[in-house]
C-alpha cells in the first residue's frame, strides 16, 4: 500500500464486527465459507412450494414464458420460529418472508459481534436493509378480502428493517433501500456513513431476497438477459445470462476505534465506500462504463488508497455478456498499468446466482471472509475465462485456484450495480493487529445459556457442546463469552467448568436429561432476593479456605486485605496461620479474627461478583463480618474491635464450657435460674439450645437432663461465650468499643441479641458489649429475617453450619440455602456452582470480576439455534412437528386437556385452566381465531402481550370478536377493558363480571 496515500489523509474506518448468511447451499457463514472455498454449486431445480414450473416453461421454450427452471434457492424459507420473537401464528402467517429471515439472521449477527442481542435495546442502533423485491405483497394485497391488519404490517420494505429494531428495541435509523441489484452495498454505506456522522453506534447492515413468484424470471427471459441453466457464469466465455438467487445475510458494523476499545473481533474493515448513478445512457436498464469507473475512483479516494494497491476484488459479475465487458473496461481503466501484478477478480454470483437485493451482502460477506481467513476462494467458472475480456491488457486475472494473501494489510474491493443505475462500491481491509494478551489461563468459569423453552434450550446446548467440542478452545474465554452475548431469555442455564472437553460432554448430559429441562423451565421469573448469614465459633479448622485463596485472585486480594488490618491487633498473620493448617487457629485470641477474616474475605469477594445481600444476619462472632457488610464500622475498625475480642476471651481463666441440648429454651429456664454461673448461650431452633458456664455446673445439669430423657452434648470450646462468665473482660473491652464506635446499619441486620431487625438503632459501644455476654437468639432473628421472604440464603464462613440450623426452623416454601465453600477441600469450584445456582434462579452477576484479564477475550459462540417446528407460506401456517393446526379447536377438547399445547409449551401453561363457562369459551375462541392459535394452547395465565404477542391493533379486533360471539350489542369501552389484559384469565373475569351489565341481542 502506498504509505503516502494511506496516510495523508484522515481516513476513518468501519469495522465488520459480526456477521450471519444464508445462501442457497450455504445455511449459515460456515458452510457459505466451505461452499466457496470448494466452487460449490448452489443452483437446483425451483422448490415446489414456489409456482408451477410448468405453467411458465416448457423444454422447447416456443410456449413458455421463462427458458429456465433452475435458481439459487435458500432451503426452508417458510421455518420461522416465531415464539421466540413473541409473534402469533396469525401474524407470523401475515408477514413477507424476507422478515421472518432478516430478524433471524440479524439476532444471530448480533450474537457474533459478541453482543448479547437484548443488550442493545434502547440503544443508538441503526438498520440498514437492502431489497428489491416484493412478491409476498403482490401474492396478498391484491387479495381484498382477506387483508388484514397483519396483512398490512407484514408486507412492505420498510417493515424489513423496522421489524428489526421494533423487536430488538434500537432507536438509531431504520430503513430499507431499494436500488435493485445494488441495494444492500448501498444499505452499507449509508450505514458506514450514519456512523461516522454519529448518528449511531452500531450499525446493522443487510440484504435479502426471495423468489416467491417467476414474475423477474420471465422478465429476464423477455429482456434476454436470462440463463438457459439458470446459472452465472461470471467472465466466462460460457456466461450467457442471469440466474436468479435467493439469500440474505446481515453485518454488524461499528467505528474502528470503538470496535478496538471494547477488544471485539474484527473480520475485517471499511475503508471507504462511494455510491453514484449512471444518468443517461444507452437505456434505464444498461450499464454505465464511466459511472462505474468514476465509483470506484471514489471509493478509492475516500479509502486514502491507490488503484494498484487492491489486490483483489469481487465483481458484480452477473455473466452476461454486455455486463461483464463495461465492468471490466471499467476495473481497466484504473488498474490497466498493472504489469507484472494483476488484480484478482471474481464474482460469487457464479455459486450462488443474482441474489439481486441481497446481492452486495453476499459480496461483502464473500470478501470479509476472505480477508479474515487471508484466502480468496477460486472463482467458479474461471477456468474458461472469456477471450473477449482481454482481462490482462486491463491488468485482471480470474482465481483458477485460491489466492494466499501474504502478511500484512491487504485491501480487496467490492462492487455492486443497480439495474437502474445506482452504483456502489467499497474498500475492504484485512483488521488490524491487535496488541499481544497473555494466553487464556482457561481455569475455569461459569457458562451460561439462555432459551425460550426446554426445546430451545436442549436445540442450544447440543450446538454449544459440538461448537466447544470441536474446537477445544480455552474454557475461560468460553465461558466469560457466554456470560455477555448468551443470557436475556427466560430459561436459564448454568454450569461451572474447568475444563472444554468435560464442559462439552456435560453440555451433551444436561440436553438428554429431561428432569433437568423441566426444573429450569419452572423457576420463577425475577431477581433472587438474598439474605447473607455469618457463621459464627465452632465453623473454624486448619487450613480453612486455603485452596481458595490459591485458586481465586479474588478472594486472595480480600483476605490478604484483611489480614493487613489485623496483623498489628493479633500480632501475627492470620492469613498465614490459616494456610499453613496450624491447629493454632482453634485458640480463641486467633480463631475469632480469623473467623472474621474469611467471612469479610467471602462476602467482599461475593459483592464483587454482583451478589448483593438484601438481608444480613451473623451467629455471635458472625455479626462483626455483617455489621462490615453493612456499613456500621469499616474493615480498621472491626478488625481491631474483633481482635481485642479473642485476646481478652483467651486470657479469661479455663473452666468454662458449652453444653448443647435439645429442648426448648422455655423448659430449660428454671434449671438455668438455679445456676449462678450458667447462662442459655444460644437459641438456635425450637429444640436447639446451647447452655454456656462453668463446666461443674453444665456437668450437673447434663446428669439432671439425662434423668429427664434430654440429649445434651459437650461443645468442644476454650470458653463459655455468652455466659456470665464473660464478664471479667468486658470493662477492658468496653473502653476499646467506645473508642472505636458504631453506627446504624445501611442494610437491614437481624440482630441475633435482639432477636429482630434494628430499625435505626446504632450498633455501639454499648451494643458490642452486650453482645458478649447475650444470648445469641438465632431461631428468633431467623424468623423475623423468613418474614421479609428472602428467596435464598447464603451462608458467610468456612464451611456450612447454619444452613442446617435453617432448614430445621420454619423457612418460606422454596428457600434456598447456599455456600460458597462446599466440600472437604472447597476451591473456586465451589464459588462456580453458587453462582451458577444463582444465576439459574434468576441473578445477573458481575461476571467481569470472576476471570482474569487474559480470559476476558473476544470469542465467537455457535449461533443460537432457532426452532424449525414452525411452517408459514402463502396457504397459512402448517406446523411440521404437530401437524395442521385448526383455526379454532373445540373449547371443551381443550378445557379437558392436561398439557401444555405444542405452541406454546415454553409457557408451562395448563390448558383452559380455571376458564369454564360461556364466556370464558368465548374469550379462548376468539384469542384462537385473532392469534391464530389453537385453543388447546391457551391457558388463564397466558399472557396477551408477553407470551401471545397481540398489540393494541390485535386487542382491539379481539374486543369486537368477544362481543360478537357473546351477542352484546352494546360495546365494552375500551378504557374500561385495558387494565385487564394482563393475562387470559383476567380478561374472561373481566367479560364475566361485564354481563350484567351488557344488552344481549335477541
Amino acid at each position: 500500500m502506498s504509505a503516502t496515500a494511506g496516510e495523508s489523509r484522515a481516513v476513518r474506518r468501519i469495522a465488520v464486527v459480526g456477521l450471519d448468511c444464508r445462501f442457497p447451499g450455504a445455511p449459515d457463514p460456515a458452510a457459505y465459507w466451505d461452499l466457496l472455498m470448494r466452487s460449490g454449486d448452489g443452483v437446483g431445480e425451483v422448490p415446489a412450494n414456489r409456482w408451477d414450473k410448468g405453467d411458465f416453461h416448457s423444454p422447447e421454450g416456443a410456449e413458455g414464458r421463462t427458458n429456465t427452471t433452475e435458481g439459487g434457492f435458500i432451503t426452508d424459507p417458510d421455518v420461522f420460529d416465531n415464539e421466540f420473537f413473541t409473534i402469533s401464528p396469525r401474524e407470523a402467517a401475515a408477514m413477507d418472508p424476507q422478515q421472518r429471515l432478516l430478524l433471524q439472521c440479524a439476532w444471530r449477527a448480533v450474537e457474533n459481534a459478541g453482543v448479547a442481542p437484548s443488550g442493545l435495546a434502547g440503544s443508538r442502533t441503526g438498520v440498514f436493509v437492502g431489497i428489491m423485491g416484493n412478491e409476498w405483497a403482490q401474492l396478498h394485497l391484491t387479495d381484498y378480502d382477506r387483508i388484514t391488519a397483519q396483512v398490512g404490517s407484514g408486507n412492505g420494505y420498510c417493515m424489513t428493517a423496522n421489524r428489526i429494531s421494533y423487536h430488538l428495541d434500537l432507536k438509531g435509523p431504520s430503513l430499507a433501500v431499494d436500488t435493485a441489484c445494488s441495494s444492500s452495498l448501498v444499505a452499507v454505506h449509508l450505514a458506514a456513513n450514519a456512523l461516522l456522522a454519529g448518528e449511531c453506534d452500531y450499525a446493522l447492515a443487510g440484504g435479502v431476497n426471495v423468489a416467491l413468484t417467476p414474475a423477474l424470471g420471465i422478465f429476464y427471459t423477455q429482456a434476454g438477459l436470462s440463463a438457459p441453466d439458470g446459472r452465472c457464469k461470471p467472465f466466462s466465455s460460457e456466461a450467457n445470462g442471469i440466474g436468479r438467487g435467493e439469500g440474505v445475510g446481515v453485518v454488524v458494523l461499528r467505528r474502528l476505534e470503538d470496535a478496538l476499545a471494547d477488544g471485539q473481533q474484527i473480520y475485517a474493515v471499511i475503508r471507504g465506500t462511494a455510491v453514484n448513478q449512471d444518468g443517461r445512457s444507452n437505456g434505464i436498464t444498461a450499464p454505465n462504463r464511466w459511472s462505474q469507473q468514476e465509483v470506484l475512483a471514489g471509493a478509492y479516494h475516500r479509502a486514502g488508497v491507490e488503484a494498484g494497491d487492491v489486490t483483489f476484488t469481487e465483481g458484480h459479475g452477473t455473466g452476461t455478456e454486455l455486463g461483464d465487458m463495461i465492468e471490466v473496461k471499467a476495473l481497466g481503466g484504473l488498474h490497466a498499468g498493472r504489469t507484472g501484478k494483476p488484480m484478482a477478480l471474481g464474482s460469487v454470483k457464479g455459486n450462488l446466482g443474482h441474489t439481486e437485493g441481497a446481492a452486495g451482502i453476499a459480496g461483502l460477506i464473500k470478501v470479509a471472509l476472505a480477508l479474515h481467513h487471508r484466502v480468496v476462494p477460486a472463482s467458479r467458472f474461471a477456468t474458461k475465462e472469456n477471450p473477449k475480456l482481454n482481462l490482462a491488457k486491463y491488468g485482471l486475472r480470474l482465481l483458477k485456484a485460491p489466492l494466499r494473501l501474504p502478511a500484512g494489510p491487504t485491501l480487496a474491493g467490492l462492487s455492486s450495480f443497480g439495474m437502474g443505475g445506482t452504483n456502489a462500491h467499497a474498500v475492504l481491509e484485512t483488521a488490524p493487529p491487535t496488541a499481544v494478551r497473555p494466553g487464556a489461563t482457561g481455569s475455569g468459569g461459569v457458562f451460561t445459556l439462555s432459551a425460550t423453552s426446554p426445546d430451545a434450550l436442549r436445540r442450544n446446548l447440543l450446538a454449544q457442546a459440538d461448537e466447544i467440542g470441536r474446537r477445544r478452545v480455552p474454557v475461560g474465554p468460553v465461558c466469560w463469552n457466554s456470560n455477555r452475548v448468551k443470557g436475556g431469555h427466560r430459561v436459564r442455564f448454568a454450569l461451572p467448568a474447568t475444563d472444554a472437553a468435560e464442559l462439552a460432554a456435560r453440555l451433551r448430559a444436561a440436553a438428554e436429561d429431561e428432569d433437568l429441562l423441566g426444573r429450569l423451565a419452572a423457576q420463577p421469573a425475577g431477581r433472587p432476593k438474598i439474605a447473607l448469614l455469618f457463621t459464627g465459633q465452632g465453623s473454624q479448622s486448619p487450613g480453612m479456605t486455603a485452596r481458595l485463596y490459591r485458586e481465586s485472585a479474588l478472594y486472595r486480594g480480600f483476605l490478604d486485605q484483611a489480614d493487613a488490618e489485623l496483623r498489628p491487633h493479633v500480632g501475627e498473620s492470620v492469613r498465614d496461620l490459616i494456610l499453613s493448617g496450624d491447629e493454632l487457629v482453634h485458640l480463641t485470641r486467633y480463631t475469632q479474627p480469623a473467623l472474621f477474616a474469611v467471612g469479610y474475605a467471602l462476602a467482599r469477594t461475593l459483592g464483587e461478583l454482583g451478589v448483593a445481600p438484601a438481608l444480613l444476619l451473623g451467629h455471635s462472632v458472625g455479626e462483626y463480618a455483617a455489621a462490615v457488610t453493612a456499613g456500621v464500622f469499616g474493615l480498621p475498625e472491626a478488625a481491631r474491635l474483633i481482635a481485642a475480642r479473642g485476646a481478652l476471651m483467651q486470657a479469661l481463666p479455663i473452666g468454662g464450657g458449652m453444653l448443647s441440648v435439645q429442648a426448648p429454651a422455655a423448659d430449660l429456664r428454671e434449671l438455668v435460674d438455679g445456676e449462678p454461673l450458667v447462662g442459655v448461650g444460644a437459641v438456635n431452633g425450637p429444640q436447639q439450645t446451647v447452655l454456656s458456664g462453668d463446666l461443674k455446673a453444665l456437668d450437673r445439669l447434663a446428669g439432671l437432663l439425662a434423668g429427664r430423657g434430654v440429649q445434651t452434648r459437650r461443645l468442644q470450646v476454650s470458653h463459655a461465650f455468652h455466659s456470665p462468665l464473660m464478664a471479667p473482660m468486658l470493662d477492658r473491652f468496653a473502653e476499646i468499643a467506645q473508642q472505636v464506635g458504631g453506627g446504624v446499619p445501611q442494610l437491614p441486620l437481624y440482630s441475633t441479641v435482639r432477636g429482630r431487625v434494628l430499625r435505626d438503632e446504632p450498633m455501639d459501644a454499648a451494643y458490642w458489649v452486650e453482645h458478649v455476654g447475650a444470648p445469641v437468639l438465632f431461631a428468633e432473628a431467623s424468623e423475623r429475617l423468613f418474614d421479609a421472604a428472602p428467596t435464598h440464603v447464603v451462608e458467610i464462613g468456612p464451611k456450612p453450619v447454619l444452613n442446617g440450623l435453617v432448614r430445621r426452623l420454619r423457612p418460606p416454601a422454596g428457600l434456598r440455602t447456599l455456600h460458597p465453600a462446599q466440600g472437604e477441600d472447597p476451591g473456586a469450584a465451589g464459588l462456580l456452582e453458587l453462582l451458577a445456582s444463582l444465576h439459574r434462579d434468576g441473578l445477573n452477576p458481575a461476571w467481569d470480576a470472576l476471570y482474569p484479564e487474559e480470559d476476558r477475550q473476544a470469542l465467537r459462540l455457535a449461533p443460537y439455534v432457532f426452532s424449525d417446528a414452525h411452517r408459514y407460506w402463502s396457504r397459512g401456517p402448517v406446523r411440521r412437528s404437530a401437524g395442521p393446526v385448526p383455526a379454532a379447536a373445540p373449547v371443551a377438547e381443550a378445557l379437558a386437556a392436561t398439557e401444555t399445547g405444542p405452541g406454546l409449551a415454553r409457557i408451562g401453561l395448563a390448558r383452559g385452566a380455571g376458564l369454564t363457562g360461556p364466556v370464558a369459551e368465548a374469550v379462548l375462541a376468539a384469542v384462537a381465531q385473532v392469534g391464530g392459535y389453537a385453543v388447546a394452547e391457551l391457558g388463564a395465565h397466558s399472557r396477551l402481550y408477553e407470551d401471545l404477542g397481540f398489540d393494541s391493533v390485535m386487542v382491539m379486533e379481539l374486543k369486537t370478536r368477544i362481543e360478537k360471539k357473546l351477542g352484546w350489542t352494546e360495546a365494552v369501552p375500551v378504557q374500561d377493558l385495558l387494565p385487564h389484559l394482563a393475562s387470559l384469565g383476567a380478561l374472561a373475569t373481566f367479560f364475566e363480571h361485564h354481563r350484567s351489565s351488557i344488552t344481549v341481542a335477541s
